[in-house]
């Protein structure tokens, strides 16, 4: 008996993974900022959007439903980055929160176009 893999990797373009790298690296930062805020709700909520960034990525990976991932992605990383601006504005605006959130802005950018590729 053999087992073959589920992914469809031979399926993701260039984009996808970018996308995918996108989507890895905001999902790290928010686990480090959740891991220094563990013991707080805005902490933990850090922690469960980090690992929602991986979760969708890998679905994007094994093909499980990307359309669908797609388009929940883009308003889930939009509010993201509304909700940084809203909580820290003016005092608490850091180099590593802005980049995080010109990585997002590009995921919304690519996840844009790679939904509406498949419409």
């Amino acid at each position: 008996m053999s087992f073959t893999s589920t992914s469809e990797t031979a399926s993701l373009t260039t984009l996808h993974r970018v996308g995918i790298a996108l989507a890895a690296i905001t999902g790290v930062i928010h686990l480090a900022f959740g891991a220094l805020a563990i013991d707080t709700a805005q902490g933990i909520s850090f922690v469960l959007a980090g690992i929602a960034f991986f979760v969708a990525a890998g679905l994007v990976v094994v093909d499980y439903r990307r359309r669908l991932i797609y388009l929940v992605g883009i308003p889930f990383t939009a509010v993201q980055i509304v909700l940084y601006f809203y909580l820290n504005w003016p005092n608490v605006i850091s180099p590593l929160g802005i980049g995080d959130k010109v990585v997002q802005t590009g995921l919304i950018a690519i996840l844009v176009v790679l939904y509406r590729r498949e419409s």
